[in-house]
Order: structure tokens, then sequence, then C-alpha cells
């Protein structure tokens, strides 16, 4: 059975680029963010933070707090310790990983400045905020453990004294034998980059409403949250609540960007005080509490080794990780650097890959998934590499990644690190982006300018990158030792009235769902765009899914929605069969109507099947008055866009200042459901990678204090910071799913934090300079060049 997706004059809504159906309530202000939730008797929680890395607590003492006006009540970590068990860490990527006990308030022992030590509750937020000034800790001062490598030295000061260790974990990976490559090489280049942490800045800050049993005997937790259904599952073991009588609704959600892929302290409390209290309690973090307190992302060290031919052949690749855990294992904590451990030799053919991950702890914050997640780690080390190693061979850098990609005709083909990528054209997206940017003419202005010392360099970068995304496959996260499956859910409702109800396990913050759910449904039913909603986001109205991250959502939960619509039309098809008085076989589908071949007069709509089957005046026996369906999705490997990001920056010798001239990227994500959309998930992409390169570090200073914890100190870059860029698209289908499609929303963020940082090195390799630490900021590149200079003897 075939069924068409579109009838003759009816344009197909996938690849088309529809302005998002959500939007029009998003800018009118029609939304309900958590912290607009208000609910009757509800009151306001207020979070005591420790302004200390590492300290034991002797005393907490929350009586003064009581006292002051509109407080109802208050309480340490002790006083709510036998409610509230552990945070979870659903990733223990080793046998022996070392799992310390994670409270969400602490009890004896501060290890991060930020970690909660007490709450007041109060009719007001403000009441709640100023009380806390009130509440009286005494602290043991302890030594922070803040350098990755000093805290694995014998002696180190611990993080948790009762593990004996400040090692997590250490995970190993290697496929051929990289000793003997390395043997046989001409040239074997070694480098050393740090991945600076970066604090995630979503537009709505992190928010609670949490609500005790009312009529429906249940628990409802509104948190502005991207797994409503993770969280579920985990905060009913941390708080004792009966799953079946938590709801988690995660209502309008004002970005994420793998921040809010987390199970924070702060919902568990906030359930344990409403059931304590039997009144609803809010919470919403201030911007520079969320700096300490929601988890940072990256912040790790990599020691890289190429081995290569004097022709530039690659032979193999070593990479050696120290990742920063922070002071506590979050959700997926540990996992989150592995994520990159198959992506390190990204497009290229070698014959070993030798890897290894040791996880640290400091007294931090956590850290955790940030856009891209290990993955932009892993694009950044190889495609810098790839720069390194083509300087020391005096390569153009683009040449030396011809000489080594998979070409167009390998596909499929199993990488070392043991990924087989479906499909693939790297030539066709690098020949478009080469055309685009215009790579010889600005080559050869590079030369007249290093020719005549221009004091402005031009350098040009380049990153071709590939990612595994579209997190999913349970049994591959089984062998990875990850708790969770990686499936996803979908229903499809069609409703009496002819309109259509998509429930998506997927829960969206920005991404297009509604829209790219409802194109994806209206070509397989044959049904307005405009007749479909969307519900997503709530536990109960949606039971079954595994939630939002890793670029999953069109190649999972897009394709359980597709195969969803694809039964409803088959058991139409039943219906519409008797109602036609005719053979199944003899029905075809078009645009949303059932004909009878040989007799066009004879037709049903689907929405008159709908109808119909609602009503069950006349069924075919024994059908369910039903054609709703469901499907699971759960897919055999991950799926694997590419491209190629090339970037111009002219960068001043003199004061350092680094100015992207040109940005173009050419992005293949296989099938585009929405155009628009990836071009504005692409867009949002390399953003945040350029702001990686340029602008954004998470600073400590030696008694572990965070020191850019606002926004003043900590750089986001506007929109006036950053060039306009140049998009386009190859398109070459994914063969491992039905709709052929690609994830594209960690694309950008991959690949355009090396274009830059590749680029701001080619101005200044000339002068000397092999490398400037991200981010790469005027002070540092002047730091880079007199350095250079000084070396020369031309300081």
């Amino acid at each position: 059975m075939t069924d068409q997706l579109s009838a003759p004059g009816r344009t197909a809504e996938i690849g088309r680029s529809r302005i998002r159906k959500e939007d029009a309530r998003f800018v009118t202000g029609r939304t309900t963010w958590t912290d607009n939730i208000t609910v009757p008797g509800l009151l306001h929680m207020a979070i005591l933070r420790s302004p200390m890395a590492h300290a034991t607590i002797d005393r907490v003492d929350v009586s003064p707090a009581l006292r002051r006006p509109g407080v109802i009540a208050a309480f340490s970590g002790r006083d709510l310790a036998d409610e509230l068990g552990s945070m979870p860490c659903v990733w223990p990527v080793t046998e022996d990983i070392v799992m310390p006990d994670h409270p969400p308030i602490a009890v004896d022992e501060v290890r991060y400045a930020g970690d909660p030590v007490a709450i007041v509750i109060a009719r007001d937020r403000y009441a709640a905020a100023d009380a806390l000034e009130a509440v009286e800790v005494d602290y043991t001062p302890l030594p922070p453990v803040l350098d990755l490598e000093a805290a694995l030295a014998d002696g180190s000061p611990l993080v948790h004294s009762d593990k004996g260790t400040n090692r997590c974990y250490t995970w190993p990976l290697a496929t051929g034998d990289y000793e003997a490559e390395s043997a046989r090489a001409d040239l074997v280049v070694r480098r050393r980059y740090t991945q600076q942490r970066l604090i995630p800045n979503a537009m709505e800050p992190r928010a609670v409403v949490a609500t005790p049993p009312t009529a429906s005997n249940e628990y409802t937790l509104y948190s502005s949250t991207q797994v409503p259904h993770v969280a579920r599952v985990t905060l009913s073991m941390v708080t004792g609540i009966p799953e079946h009588r938590l709801r988690v609704i995660a209502p309008d959600v004002g970005g994420g960007f793998g921040s809010k892929l987390q199970v924070y302290g702060e919902e568990a409390v906030a359930l344990a005080v409403a059931k304590r209290l039997g009144r609803p309690v809010k919470w919403t973090e201030s911007r520079s509490e969320g700096y300490q307190a929601t988890h940072h992302g990256r912040g790790q060290i990599q020691d890289i080794e190429i081995a290569a031919t004097s022709d530039g052949k690659v032979l193999g690749m070593r990479v050696d990780l120290l990742a920063d855990m922070g002071a506590y294992l979050m959700l997926i904590t540990p996992g989150t650097p592995l994520l990159g451990a198959f992506m390190y030799c990204g497009i290229y053919k070698m014959n070993a890959y030798d890897f290894k991950c040791t996880g640290v702890f400091t007294t931090k914050t956590p850290t955790d998934a940030y856009r891209g997640a290990g993955r932009p780690e892993a694009t950044f080390a190889i495609e810098r590499t790839m720069d390194e190693l083509a300087a020391e061979l005096g390569l153009d850098p683009m040449e030396l990644r011809r000489r080594n990609w998979i070409g167009h005709d390998e596909f499929p083909y199993t990488t070392i690190a043991g990924l087989t990528y479906d499909s693939g054209n790297y030539e066709a997206a690098t020949d478009r982006a080469l055309a685009l940017f215009g790579y010889d003419d600005l080559r050869a202005e590079q030369r007249a300018r290093n020719e005549r010392g221009d004091p402005v360099r031009l350098g040009i970068g380049i990153s071709t990158y590939t990612e595994m995304c579209g997190l999913a496959p349970s049994r591959i996260l089984r062998d990875l030792r990850y708790v969770a499956g990686g499936w996803e859910a979908a229903s499809i409702r069609m409703l009496p009235t002819g309109t259509v109800e998509i429930a998506t396990g997927t829960s969206p913050h920005g991404q297009g769902h509604a829209t790219c759910w409802s194109q994806i449904a209206a070509d397989v039913l044959g049904v307005p765009f405009d007749d479909i909603e969307v519900v997503h986001g709530d536990t109960k109205a949606v039971p079954q899914g595994m939630d939002t991250y890793g670029s999953r959502s069109l190649v999972v939960g897009g394709l359980a929605v597709h195969h969803a619509a694809q039964k409803v039309v088959a058991k139409a098809r039943k219906v519409a069969a008797h109602l036609l008085e005719a053979s199944e076989a003899d029905l075809e589908f078009s645009g949303g109507v059932f004909s009878v071949k040989g007799s066009p007069e004879a037709t049903k709509t689907i929405q008159e099947v709908a109808f119909a089957t609602f009503s069950s005046h006349d069924l075919p026996d024994g059908m369910e008055p039903t054609i709703n369906a469901e499907h699971l999705v759960d897919p055999d490997t991950f799926s694997f866009p590419f491209g190629t990001h090339l970037c111009a920056i002219e960068v001043d010798t003199e004061t350092g200042r680094a100015r992207i001239r040109s940005y173009v990227c050419v992005d293949d994500v296989g099938k585009a459901i929405n155009p628009m959309i990836v071009q504005g998930q692409i867009h949002g992409g390399v953003a945040q990678g350029i702001s990686q390169a340029l602008y954004e570090e998470a600073v400590y200073d030696t008694e572990g204090n965070l020191v850019s914890g606002t926004m003043a100190d900590y750089l986001v870059p506007s929109a006036v910071d950053l060039p306009d860029f140049v998009t386009d698209r190859t398109e070459t289908p994914a063969t491992s799913n039905a709709l052929g499609v690609k994830g594209v929303g960690e694309t950008g963020t991959i690949a355009s934090t090396p274009a830059v940082v590749n680029a701001v090195v080619d101005a200044l390799r000339p002068l000397g300079v092999k490398d400037v630490a991200m981010p790469c900021t005027p002070q540092r590149i002047w730091q880079a060049v007199t350095a250079a200079r000084a070396e020369e003897g031309t300081a």
C-alpha cells in the first residue's frame, strides 16, 4: 500500500517554509511561562546559597527568618533530609564510577559557591528574598579544588572526602593500533586545547510551581524544563511521591540549550515544601542566581595527537581528556563528554583511534549538557588540529581535508570510532560553501596583506564537520550504561469535527514542533495544516515520552508522528472501504480523500470517515470505533548531519580586536521539513558557537568564587556583535528513516566555534602564533601576538 502525500493542486507541506503557527501567541504575549502561573494560596520560595566554594556547615538557624514579615516557614537541609533523597544521575558510565550523594539542600558540607543551604517560604517573593539575610549559618572553610590536573595529584584536597579521590571515572575507547601508526608516521602533531566553562543563558530563567493534591489527588509540578517525562520519574524517586500521583507540566518554555535538560534540586524541594505545608509553592531564579546554580557546560582539557604521512594522509589519532564534573553528578554529567568520544575522528578516514576521558570532581558548579553536549568539543579538537597539521605540512587546510575525508561514494561508512554514517556528500557541501565565500579571492587578499605587513590581518577559518544526533537507540544507550531508553511516542487523534490532535512525547522550547509536526501529519492525512493542533509537555495529556535534547525531536519524535499518521490512514481505509462497499485493495487515498478505482464519484474524506467512526452506526464487524493511533519509534542508529562552515575574520594586531567579516555555512540536514525553521536553528547555533569562540567564559577566582556571575561580567553577544550569516543547504536524505531527515538543532554550535578560532589563528600564524585560548578576547589576542614577537625578537 502506497499512499500519495498530496493531491493534484495541493502543495505538499513537507519542504514548505511556513511561518511557525506558535509564534503569533508568543509575540503577542499570550503565553504561559511558569512564572506567570498563579494558583490560590500560592507561596513563594527563596533559597540561601553558600558564599563559599567548600566548607563544612557547623550551624544553620532559620528561626530569625521566621520572625520577618510575611514569612510562613523556613527550612535547613537537615530539616528536609528525611523527605528528600539524593538527586539522580542516570548515566553511570563505568562499573567503578564514583557517585557521591547529592542532597537537594546541603546538610553537612557545601561543595560549590551557590550550593543551597536553607530556604524561606513567604507570601511574596520579595519577603522571602529579604528574609534570607536573617538566616544564620556558621561555616568552617575547606580548601577549594579548582584545577583538574592538581585535583588528581596525590595529596590533593578532596571534594568528597568519603570517596577518597577526586577521580570520578576513566573511560577508554581504542580501535586499531595507534602506537604502530604513530611509529610509522612522518609527523605527529600534538596540541592542548581548553574548552572553557560556559553558562547557559536561556531567555526564560528556571522556574517551578509545585501544587499539593486537590480533588484530583495528584501533585502537579509546573517547571520550565525540557524533560517533563524524565522529571516525573526521577522526582518521584527523590521525593517519594508515587509516580501515578505526580503530574509534570512544561508550559511555554523560553529556551533551554541543555540547561533545562535537567532535574534540579529546586524542583524536588518545591514538591517537598508543598507536601509539608499543603500549599502551592513557586520559585523563580534570578539571573545571577542562575549563573551559580544552573549547570554549566563544557569544561575540559584536551590533549590531542594526530599522526600523519608527509603527503598529508592521517594515520591515527589519540585523545586524552580531563573533564570537569563540578561538585556533583547531575542527570547526565558523566556521559556528556563521552557523547563526543565517537566524533573526534570527524569526517576523516584513519587506521587507529585511541580515546580516554577522565572525569574529575571540583568545587565548582556541576556541569552537564550544553548545546551540542560533547560533540562541539570533539569537532573543535579535530578541526583545530587539522589546521595545525596543514600548517606543519605546508598544505592549504582545505586541501588537507579533501585528502582525508570520506568520499560521497563510500557511504554507508563505518568510522574508526565504530559509528556507521548512513549518507553524506562532503564534497558538494564544501564546493557550495567555497563558491559563496569567495575562498580563492580571500586567500589572495590575505597574502597581499601579509606581504605588506598590514597591522590588520585577515584570517580564514574552516570547519568541515559531521555530528551524531537524534539520541535514541535504546540498545546503544544500554551498551553505554545509560539508564533510560531513547524511544519516542506520538499519537494521532482524529476528532469527530474533522480536526486532528497530535500528542507528542517531545517537549519544545523554541524549536517549532507545533508547526513541523502539523506539516508532517498534514501530508500523510491530507487534512489542512490549520486543522491540526499539537499537545505536548504534560505527562497527563501525553503519558509516554522521552522529551527533547540531542537534536532528537524530529528524527525520533517526528518519525513517531509520521508513522502514527500512517496507522490512522490504514484504519480509516478499512472504514472507508466498508462505507463505499468496496475492497480495500480497490481504494486510492490522495489529499485526504478515499476513492474507488474506476469510480471517481465514490469518495469519502478522512474527516467523513472520522465522524462515521465516532457515530459507530456502520462499522466493519469486529472493528473498534476509533481510527486514532499511536506509535513508538526506537531507531536503530543516530542521524548524521554535516556541512562546511567558513569564517573570514580581521584581526587588529595592535589592539587585539577580532571582527568577523563574513561567515558562510552550508549544512546538510537531510530532508528539510520546514527550511525556514532549519535556517533559524542554524542561525541560533552559529551565534552560540561564535560566542564560545570570542566572548563567553565562566571564570573562578583562587577561592572558588564565580567572578563572572552577572551579565556585566559574562559576555553574551547581542545581534550587533554578530555578523550577517550566509546560509545554504545541500540535501542528502538520511537512509535510516522514512522521512530522510537528520537533526539540526546543534549543527551550528558544533561547526562554528572551530571555524572562528581557526580564522583567528590563521590570521596570526605568519607572526608565529599557533593558538589563542578561548574566548579569543582582544587581550588574549594581543598577548599572543606580543609573546610571539618577543620569541622571534621583533617585539
